[in-house]
């Protein structure tokens, strides 16, 4: 089936052809450029059939379709046998250049004999030699063969090494890679190293390279101890070979990489990323090399325990590592025993050996941001018991169940440990329930199950299932004759029944109303019953005051402090009276988080001050780093990030003895990623970031880790760290229900923009352009917040431009003005607009004038409206800045005197600088380009020099020596020219 209509002529065909180059390589490519082929064949003259089969070629070759390139191949050279007037020089130095590509095409095919290979590289040799031509790309080719074969490679690799480079030698990143590679194979890392130096460092590189190298080179940089390093060029190097079949051994080796450094989590993360190359790679060669790194890695985390993990394998079925990794062994040592069999030695299985006895190089070495062990990513079960406990379970059943319901009256966090073990129990085939009036009946205990999974759940944010859990709690409890419990159960059922979101309303005042109702509802509970125990009439008297106080902190109205006040005196009395220490200090930190969420802070520490007083000498202890966290956020308000860090830094320290439920770790971390951020610790506070996202992921809360991720990924691209923002993003995007589309649009949205902006700062243009464009498609239906298309709309414009596509930047450009009518975001257009103005005019000179100024007659058009909303803007004056980039413009476009005009008038309305401003330095940019248009272009040196020894002298007098001396500089030479 035809993937776009067939050129009609050859013009027609060239333009086809250049339109499939630009396409990524793969099937679709592959595709096109058959057809292109099949058109080319209709016409008479022979010429654009050559370049249809090299584009076809070029398409199997990178494709990862080797049996296929020679083929293709063999017309050419009958071709060029036939009608050598065809080829110019330019084709013919294609067509023997890819005699080599031919060479390697047939060495990864083990069904080619061996003396067939040799007999190509003969005919190669005969070739070169007819055409005159130097033959080291020959002995290139014969090294490559030896080295491949396991025989003769010392000697091939002198022959070929010690010749000059030819026109036709492969380039110099990729013989950089053989030579290293042939260190690396006798065993000397660090000669390797030196050797890689300058692909690894970006001195050389081409189409395969540096992306070849660093998978090679990670091994031996963890060897010699260049961890930093590795880990840098694995992330680097694996975005840029995810996915594409004719790099699957490199991408092999980076799962290799992953089961040596103890990040077999993330190997396995990436293994579901790559899975299309179990089916797309068809070079036999290739598929060795990535099957073997797979098998690395499952065979760590098999032997680590963890055989029974999901793990993503060929298509088709379901896998566990067990099960695959079986399966890969298979496929791998059939391959590799084909390889030997053709080439008479076992190169290939003792490679392969090689690699799958190698010991772990380091116990663990952080990749990514998103630090994940096996045990993370291995299914979750909701009767899991906490990690951590303080207290011993009792083996008696009895003894256990008691002990459980003790602990539960007092509010001890290890009741939970109880619950668990009492859940696994009754769950168990044969449970035999004791025949104890002591304990109950067996429904008692089915209700205190479900009643303890209700809170869980409701701490999960699932209020919905805790809501229904607790009412089943009730009617259990009821049917048990524990009327108390159930009253409880129900009162407990009104809470999170409020938290779930109302449809088509308000979302705050909603919620408020709904706190309002159930706080009612619990007072009415309350006064319809009597005789309850008071441990439980406590209860009900803390959700009261919590209805209330989660009402004050929905609507932050001052009107509904006095009554959470009123409840939590009502608390307190009650638990004083009857001796109930929980329910006490319960009071004393509700008071002082209502004084918190009041805006009285003053208020709120005196409180907590007093409670940790009271804590420290009477307890309970689990509620220190509860109390400890909540004055660190108010120490937050405050201002104090040091005393902040303290007590957070504590509550964290404390939480750590107690069972994982007991303590909200995620926030305290997130809070203190916030105190490291004001104390000027970037880095501390982004491992305290994705910390909590982890931990927010791990209890359920998907959405808040999905936020905490977002915050962490936009820092560590302020700390310019892009490759960690590229990688955790990566990482995230890929979690299942993000993929499945469960995940709210708009947060999903902020990350891939945020991804996007990453891209384009690791100079990835092309595709962070893709993902611009993909956004702004996507953003153009969000109706109800046009303001965030018209800045995602601009940010792709500009994007656009920079890869000097400017139909679309203007269409893109359009959009966002569009969006900005409706709701203004009069910075964001009027950056966007000046800059692909300045784009245009810089890459198409006076040819791009009239666009770029139509692109500021509409920042002009924007600048008023924002002076006639009074808008002010964050950064530079917009007036200013748009005279300064009709300056630039006109300056691109060669139009000086226009140049000159639009930049006095910028230094006009910018003012000369005073003491202390902050504009000293946009103002001398404007007078160094306004020299440089005057001196140089205008030839008015004198004139130029006159204004810069003026501003030289202004800057000066007021301490600007930075900028003066830029100008300084600039009228040295200016004086030297003349």
């Amino acid at each position: 089936m035809p993937t776009a209509p067939h050129p009609q002529n050859t013009d027609e065909l060239y333009q086809a052809l250049q339109e499939n180059d630009r396409r990524p390589y793969g099937r679709a490519r592959t595709v096109t450029a058959e057809e292109l082929v099949d058109v080319a064949e209709q016409f008479a003259e022979p010429r654009p059939l050559v370049h249809a089969l090299l584009e076809l070629q070029e398409a199997y070759t990178y494709g990862s379709e080797p049996r296929k390139s020679p083929v293709v191949f063999a017309r050419l050279l009958t071709l060029f046998d036939e009608q050598p007037d065809v080829f110019d020089e330019r084709l013919r130095h294609t067509l023997f250049w890819r005699f080599k590509w031919v060479a390697n095409a047939l060495v990864a095919l083990p069904e080619m004999p061996l003396p067939s290979l040799r007999q190509w590289l003969t005919e190669m040799r005969d070739r070169y030699e007819k055409a005159g031509l130097e033959l080291q790309p020959y002995y290139g080719q014969a090294y490559r063969l030896a080295a491949h074969v396991g025989e003769g490679a010392d000697l091939a690799f002198e022959l070929w090494a010690g010749r000059a480079r030819t026109r036709l030698s492969d380039c110099e990143a990729c013989e950089i890679c053989e030579r290293a590679l042939y260190h690396l194979a006798a065993g000397d890392d660090e000669r390797a190293l030196r050797v890689w130096e300058p692909v690894l460092g970006g001195k050389e590189s081409c189409q395969e390279e540096p992306v070849r190298s660093i998978s090679y080179a990670l091994l031996p940089l963890l060897r010699t101890g260049r961890t930093d390093r590795a880990r840098e060029l694995h992330l680097t190097g694996y975005r840029a070979c995810r996915r594409n079949p004719s790099m699957s051994g490199e991408v092999g080796r980076h799962l290799e990489f992953c089961a040596l450094t103890g990040n077999e989590a993330r190997g396995l993360e990436l293994l579901a990323e790559n899975r299309n190359l179990f089916d797309d790679v068809d070079s036999p060669q290739d598929l060795l090399a990535f099957l073997t790194g797979v098998e690395v890695l499952l065979q760590r985390v098999e032997l680590l325990g963890h055989g029974e993990l999901p793990a993503a394998g060929p298509a088709g079925r379901t896998w566990t590592v067990a099960g695959l990794r079986a399966e890969v062994r298979g496929r791998a040592d059939d391959l590799a025993a084909r390889f030997d069999a053709r080439n008479g030695t076992t190169a290939h299985t003792d490679r392969r050996r090689g690699r799958l006895d190698r010991a772990p190089l380091l116990d663990t070495l952080q990749l990514t941001l998103r630090a994940r062990d096996l045990d993370d990513v291995a299914p979750a079960t909701s009767s899991a018991a906490p990690a951590r406990t303080a207290t011993a379970v009792p083996e008696q059943l009895n003894e256990l169940i008691a002990r459980a319901r003790e602990l539960d009256e007092k509010g001890h966090p290890d009741a939970t440990v109880c619950w668990a073990r009492l859940r696994a129990l009754v769950a168990a085939p044969g449970y035999v329930h004791p025949d104890d009036p002591a304990v109950g009946p067996l429904e008692r205990l089915h209700a205190d199950l479900l009643d303890d999974e209700a809170s869980r759940a409701g701490l999960r944010d699932r209020f919905d299932e805790a809501a229904a859990l607790h009412e089943a709690a009730a009617s259990r409890y009821d049917a048990a004759g524990a009327p108390g419990h159930a009253v409880l159960a129900r009162a407990c059922a009104l809470l999170p029944a409020a938290e779930i979101p109302a449809e088509h309303a308000d979302g705050a005042e909603a919620k408020a109303a709904a706190l309002t109702a159930a706080h009612a509802a619990l007072v009415r509970l309350h006064e319809e019953t009597s005789g309850l125990a008071p441990y439980l009439e406590a209860r009900l008297l803390r959700l009261r005051a919590t209805a209330l106080g989660l009402r004050l902190q929905t609507s932050r109205n001052e009107e509904h402090a006095a009554p959470v006040f009123a409840e939590v005196d009502l608390l307190l009395d009650f638990a004083t009276r009857h001796d109930i220490a929980g329910q006490v200090s319960g009071a004393l930190l509700l008071r002082a988080s209502a004084h918190a969420v009041s805006g009285d802070l003053p208020a709120a520490v005196t409180e907590i001050d007093a409670l940790l007083d009271r804590l420290k000498a009477h307890g309970p202890a689990w509620h220190l780093p509860r109390t400890l966290g909540l004055r660190g956020r108010i120490q937050l308000g405050l201002r104090d990030a040091q005393a902040a860090y303290t007590d957070l830094a504590e509550s964290l320290r404390l939480a750590a003895e107690w069972p994982s439920d007991t303590v909200d770790t995620a926030r305290l971390h997130g809070d203190l990623a916030e105190a490291a951020l004001h104390l000027g610790r970037p880095d501390e506070a982004l491992r305290h970031l994705t910390r909590s996202a982890e931990l927010e992921l791990r209890r359920g809360s998907r959405s808040d880790a999905y936020c905490a991720y977002s915050n962490a990924a936009r820092l560590s691209l302020d700390l310019d760290r892009v490759e960690d923002c590229i990688a955790l993003l990566d990482s995230v995007l890929a979690e299942p229900d993000v993929v499945a589309g469960e995940v709210d649009d708009r947060l999903v949205a902020e990350l891939r923009l945020t991804r996007a902006r990453a891209l384009h700062a690791g100079a990835d243009l092309k595709a962070a352009t893709a993902e611009f464009a993909a956004l702004a498609a996507e953003s153009a239906g969000w109706d109800d917040d046009p303001g965030s298309h018209a800045g995602i709309a601009a940010e792709t414009a500009v994007l656009l431009g920079e890869g000097g596509e400017f139909g679309p930047a203007r269409e893109a450009a359009d959009q966002a003005l569009a969006a900005h009518a409706r709701a203004p975001r009069y910075e964001k257009l009027s950056n966007c607009l000046r800059e692909l103005a300045r784009l245009q005019a810089q890459q198409q000179g006076a040819d791009g004038l009239a666009d770029a100024l139509a692109y500021l007659a509409d920042a002009e058009r924007v600048a008023d409206e924002a002076r006639a909303a009074g808008y002010e803007a964050h950064g530079r004056s917009l007036d200013s800045a748009l005279a300064y980039e009709h300056g630039r413009v006109n300056a691109y476009a060669a139009e000086y005197e226009s140049a000159l005009a639009a930049l006095d008038k910028a230094l006009a309305l910018l003012g000369e600088p005073e003491a202390g401003d902050d504009r000293a330095g946009e103002w001398a940019e404007c007078v160094r380009l306004a020299a440089v248009v005057e001196g140089n272009y205008l030839e008015r040196a004198n004139a130029a020099l006159v204004r810069l020894d003026s501003a030289v002298s202004r800057l000066t007098a007021l301490g600007h020596t930075e900028e003066a001396a830029a100008l300084t500089s600039l009228a040295a030479r200016l004086r030297d020219e003349e």
